[in-house]
């Protein structure tokens, strides 16, 4: 049977780096939230006649992130058929949730191993900062704010890889 690993964690933690290797090391499809959902989000937002850039108004979170995810799991549940997947995104919410692993072994009808990339916040925001992608302005513009939303970043209360990229 085929598995699903699930690299979550905040902007900038290294999610992404670390999903594309463990996608390599598996042999396994990668599905990164950025690259699965970036146009669609874009257009939809322009269409909304928001910010093209916006990820994280009210307005993005309660229009766009549910949809995002359940794409992503769409998506992964089609290939899950026969390949391991990789599957990457922050999850915020669903890290507070202690039965989200069997929520998503369900939902996938097939083994989930979640991956926490963790990094210290003062190393995100510099990492955020050097990648100078537009998304992420509204972060830096507002660190304390958007580091609120993310909470105290404890690992999650329920069996996963811990992965710490700060060094």
């Amino acid at each position: 049977m085929n598995k699903a690993f699930v690299v979550c964690g905040s902007p900038g933690s290294g999610k992404s780096c670390y999903g594309r290797q463990l996608s390599k090391n598996r042999s396994a499809v990668l599905l990164d939230i950025d690259l699965v959902t970036e146009r669609l989000i874009r257009a939809g937002l322009r269409l909304a006649l928001q910010d093209p850039d916006d990820r994280d108004s009210d307005v993005f979170k309660k229009t766009f992130r549910q949809p995002i995810y359940e794409t992503l799991f769409d998506i992964a549940r089609e290939n899950l058929r026969w390949n391991d997947v990789v599957i990457v995104g922050p999850f915020t919410k669903e890290l507070l949730n202690p039965q989200w692993p069997s929520e998503l072994r369900e939902k996938l009808q097939t083994p989930v191993e979640v991956h926490y990339v963790y990094c210290a916040s003062d190393i995100r925001r510099e990492r955020l900062s050097r990648r100078a992608n537009p998304r992420d302005a509204a972060k830096l513009r507002d660190w304390r704010r958007h580091i609120q939303y993310y909470g105290s970043e404890q690992p999650p209360h329920f069996p996963h890889v811990y992965i710490d990229t700060s060094n």
